[in-house]
């Protein structure tokens, strides 16, 4: 057997280690490769795929993402490979292996298993890149799906890019091999481990700093999210390392303490083991529950603003086909006959019609850059009556002579944006004198398409001085505004389309097509969400990975402790039940944390989007869960294949 057989057959020997490492690298690869595959097609880089750039854009950005990550992960990986073989080299430096073949055979040995992960990604990567491409098509709506093709720039760019990643990792990590004594070595797994002690200020910290992080997230708005982003990111990250370090440690002290609970059963093994445990793996849970609580808030982010894309657009765009006109029958952007005949023509019914007739209005705002704004001044009935249609009503408002209520199209601002209570003067536009009014309350979501230039908010007054206001406006003074909502408008692209084309392209501002904005932003944050997707699934696998290393890197430790144990009387159930509480309390506590930092930042995401983002978090959360779950089983199942093995053996 020559030298390079042997270092395979190590591969062989050592593959429960590597068998995380190696699918997880696989992953990492396939990926990499799709996405380059896409890049680099000739459809794409010729321009014949409709918003192929944007989307090229963005895998390239994700190819870094995955390039950095690599090389992170794998390091990290390698490095825990050669701490759990601490003894494997003993031996062979005691057998008379030299510094510099131990280095020769572990770079022989990441190198085979280098080049069969690339091999097997783009195997994998090429086997599925069809059916990528046919789910991408689908996202971006295409006539045609993208064929396809496998360039031969993805397949040289992977292979050689990785190759290159793999050799730098190894080089750096050669210099740890052969730098210890034989005997410190050969009696790694055997030094006495020093009681693990915690400190009740650093423990308070922890609880200082994530309730202070968790109140800030509960209570971020709009006004104080850049004032409260970083510092909450801050204190929950500085929160989870101290609660890993120091808590943990205090609440298996403390367990120790309640006989009732450390002399049950197999707990006294249980909770005796994992207070060291706990001190030696928890650098790692905290780096697991923070990329957790980073993977589940990103997935989640992506898929509420995909979920919740629909209800936003009827917010902002209250009528599917909307405009507004100054002056009274004008039409010179579009004629509300010929908009009927198209929805006749194409057999599309209407929910309602909306045609509101106002007068434009400055008044003076606080809290912005300028000191005035323009509102449509609306009677107190019609704004009633268009409110009530709306998928999510808007309220009844009563208004008294000389007062107004101030009606803004943001959802999510809350804080008043003009003076609450106090006379304002208010001037019409071709008005004769200036008014004063009193402004009662401030309303946040309109119930009609707002114009984007004469006015952005609307000033609901009483039906008389509605009358009294309008009869002093000229008709060329006067805003018109026309809404048409369609029953299942998101399925009415082609009509909307054929709307739109009517409308002047000088007279393109004062029109909104609710059903063409929706589809484009329903195509972006579906290839967001599909191509972030990945890049979670990728995340995921690392955090599991990490403590399946960590796992076995203890494996010679744990297996000698148990079969002394099961020497003394201890059973085979027991061992299971032992190990297996352990392997859950190490996998599921920082999956837990993670999903508690989840849960408040997808609340601050709620109030910032004016949404119930806990509903759709949820759905993420169920499936990290069911993952992790899966994980777990695999992990247990290997690793008590290794243990119980060592009885028979």
């Amino acid at each position: 057997m020559n030298f390079r057989q042997f270092a395979i057959k190590n591969v062989r020997g050592n593959w429960h280690q590597y068998i995380a490492y190696f699918l997880s690298s696989v992953f990492s690869v396939m990926i990499f490769f799709i996405y380059a595959a896409f890049i680099f097609h000739p459809d794409v880089m010729n321009g014949h795929i409709y918003a192929a750039k944007g989307v090229r854009t963005g895998m390239m950005f994700c190819e870094y993402i995955i390039v950095i990550f690599s090389f992170f992960f794998i390091l990290y990986s390698m490095s825990a490979f050669l701490k759990s073989r601490k003894k494997e080299f003993g031996l062979l430096s005691l057998f008379g292996m030299t510094k510099g073949q131990m280095r020769r055979m572990v770079l022989y040995e990441s190198i085979a298993t280098s080049l069969l992960a690339i091999g097997a990604g783009i195997a994998l990567g090429a086997l599925f890149l069809k059916l990528f491409l046919m789910a991408l098509s689908e996202i971006l709506a295409l006539d045609h799906p993208i064929r396809f093709f496998i360039p031969g720039k993805a397949l040289l760019l992977t292979a050689a890019g990785f190759f290159v990643l793999f050799l730098i990792i190894t080089l750096f990590t050669l210099f740890q091999v052969g730098r210890s004594q034989i005997i410190d070595l050969l009696k790694a797994s055997k030094k006495p481990k020093s009681p693990p002690l915690a400190s009740m200020w650093l423990v308070l910290l922890s609880v200082l700093c994530l309730g202070a992080g968790y109140y800030m997230a509960y209570t971020m708005t709009l006004s104080n999210a850049i004032l409260y982003m970083l510092p909450v990111v801050g204190l929950v990250v500085v929160g989870t390392f101290f609660l890993f370090t120091q808590a943990s440690i205090i609440v298996f002290r403390f367990l120790q303490r309640r006989k009732g609970i450390y002399y049950k059963q197999t707990n006294l093994m249980t909770i005796a083991q994992l207070v060291f445990k706990m001190k030696d793996n928890a650098r790692i849970l905290f780096t697991v529950s923070v990329m957790s609580a980073v993977i589940l808030t990103a997935s989640g982010t992506f898929y509420v603003f995909f979920l919740a894309s629909k209800e936003q657009q009827m917010d902002l765009l209250p009528q599917s086909i909307s405009f507004y006109e100054k002056g009274l029958n004008t039409h010179a952007v579009l004629d509300p006959d010929k908009v009927r005949t198209i929805l006749k023509e194409n057999d599309v019914e209407l929910a309602y019609e909306v045609k509101l007739v106002g007068a434009v209005a400055e008044l003076p705002v606080v809290g912005r850059s300028t000191d005035t704004t323009t509102a449509l001044v609306v009677s107190e009935n019609d704004y009633n009556d268009y409110g009530q249609k709306l998928h999510r009503g808007r309220p009844i408002l009563a208004v008294e002579p000389g007062h107004a209520v101030f009606v803004i199209p943001y959802s999510e601002v809350k804080q008043p944006m003009t003076e609450i209570g106090k006379p304002l003067p208010v001037q019409v536009e071709g008005g004769t004198k200036e008014l004063s009014l009193t402004v009662n309350s401030q309303v946040s979501g309109g119930a009609i398409a707002y114009p984007r230039s004469d006015a952005t908010e609307l000033l609901v007054v009483d039906d008389a001085q509605y009358q009294q206001i309008l009869q002093a406006v000229p008709d060329d003074k006067k805003m018109v505004v026309y809404g048409f909502e369609m029953k299942n408008w998101a399925a009415q692209g082609d009509t909307a389309a054929k709307i739109e084309a009517l409308v002047p392209e000088d007279m393109k501002d004062a029109f909104d097509n609710r059903v063409a904005m929706y589809l484009a932003t329903k195509q972006s944050m579906g290839l967001t969400l599909f191509i972030g997707l990945f890049i979670s699934v990728l995340f995921f696998i690392a955090s599991g990975s990490m403590i399946y290393f960590k796992l076995f890197t203890e494996l010679d430790e744990d297996r000698d402790q148990f079969r002394s144990l099961n020497r003394i009387g201890m059973t085979l159930g027991e061992i299971r039940r032992t190990v297996t509480m352990q392997i859950a309390i190490i996998f599921f506590v920082p999956c837990a944390v993670g999903i508690v930092h989840t849960m408040f930042a997808m609340k601050a995401l709620g109030n910032l989007l004016s949404t119930s983002a806990m509903q759709y978090s949820l759905v993420v959360v169920g499936i990290y869960i069911i993952m992790q779950s899966l994980y777990f089983f695999a992990a247990r199942r290997s690793y008590l294949s290794r243990i119980i093995k060592s009885f028979t053996s």
